[in-house]
């Protein structure tokens, strides 16, 4: 993905990049090298969607921006250096622009970056929940009626797992191996991988399929699905998701990308190796994984401000 960095690829089909850069020369009157700026800017957009999986921009989601501006505090220009502060904003404002100008062209129904914003130095990272507090959000679903099983089932999976709310929806029943603990997973660009899931989770699943499940009378194959039978759409889950994160008091913190955040920063947390957990997250570069790791020096520094003795100069 290097050689990506600073190079013209386009972001998408190429025809949308050069509509959006003639409207900015010729709409809005930009000079040549603000548009030459925007099509460098662009260009690195293309390599952060290339890295995971995604060739056209009208499949991007507000999750991916978020993701993106993450990356950007871990990818390193052409110089060596660490993009600085200003670089990034630059290159939110290019992205901003140029899904703004596919929702005013109709080439996507809403422009999901509308909101989007370069970070604070403070907020950059992804966020993962604690241990403590995964334990808490997972123990929301109580009982033995089929959403309450369905739900124990969904959260375990999300995060035991770290998939994606899209890639959990479309799981069918022949993906998952109950013997062996291991689920296929169509990721994006529809690249496929095996992930193993735990006996917490295994148990969960196996108490939703054998008993919840069939109460519902699904009418598709699909491991997750609504009360009228159906598949569980990615806006159902999650609708769920914030659901239980209100009900213990995390409505703010909590996403269904939370999970996976949690989960890659848990695991690197407990010594598992940066390349493993890039395998478990369908990540095309270690790049995009190593954002993690700064989730978890982050945490370490954190720690260790709270509690070393010599942190900070005495008074």
């Amino acid at each position: 993905m290097g050689a990506i960095d600073g190079a013209a690829a386009p972001a998408g089909p190429p025809e949308f990049v050069g509509r959006y850069l003639d409207h900015l020369r010729g709409e809005r009157g930009l000079a040549a090298n603000t548009v030459d700026a925007y099509r460098r800017d662009l260009a690195l957009y293309a390599a952060f969607l290339s890295d995971i999986g995604i060739g056209d921009p009208r499949a991007v989601t507000s999750e991916d921006l978020e993701m993106f501006v993450a990356w950007l505090r871990v990818r390193r220009s052409l110089a060596g250096r660490p993009y600085a502060s200003a670089s990034v904003a630059r290159i939110v404002v290019a992205v901003r622009g140029f899904h703004r100008f596919l929702a005013m062209e109709g080439l996507v129904a809403t422009d999901i970056a509308a909101h989007l914003d370069a970070p604070r130095a403070n907020r950059a990272l992804p966020k993962a929940l604690s241990v403590e507090r995964i334990d808490t959000l997972l123990a929301s679903p109580v009982g033995d009626q089929p959403r309450a099983r369905r739900d124990r089932a969904l959260l375990e999976v999300l995060y035991g797992a770290g998939l994606r709310i899209s890639e959990l929806t479309a799981l069918d029943l022949d993906d998952i191996d109950a013997v062996e603990r291991l689920v296929l997973v169509r990721g994006k660009g529809d690249k496929q991988r095996l992930v193993p899931f735990g006996e917490v989770a295994a148990l969960a699943l196996d108490a939703w399929i054998g008993q919840g499940r069939p109460a519902l009378q699904p009418r598709v194959p699909a491991v997750f699905v609504n009360a009228r039978g159906g598949r569980l759409t990615r806006q159902g889950a999650w609708k769920l998701v914030k659901e239980h994160a209100d009900r213990v008091g995390m409505g703010d913190e909590v996403s269904p990308h939370t999970l996976r955040h949690s989960f890659a920063t848990h695991l690197l947390d407990g010594g598992a190796d940066v390349r493993a957990v890039q395998e478990l997250l369908g990540h095309a570069s270690v790049t995009t994984t190593q954002i993690y790791t700064l989730v978890s020096r982050a945490a370490l520094r954190e720690v260790y401000e709270r509690a070393h003795p010599r942190a900070h100069r005495r008074g």
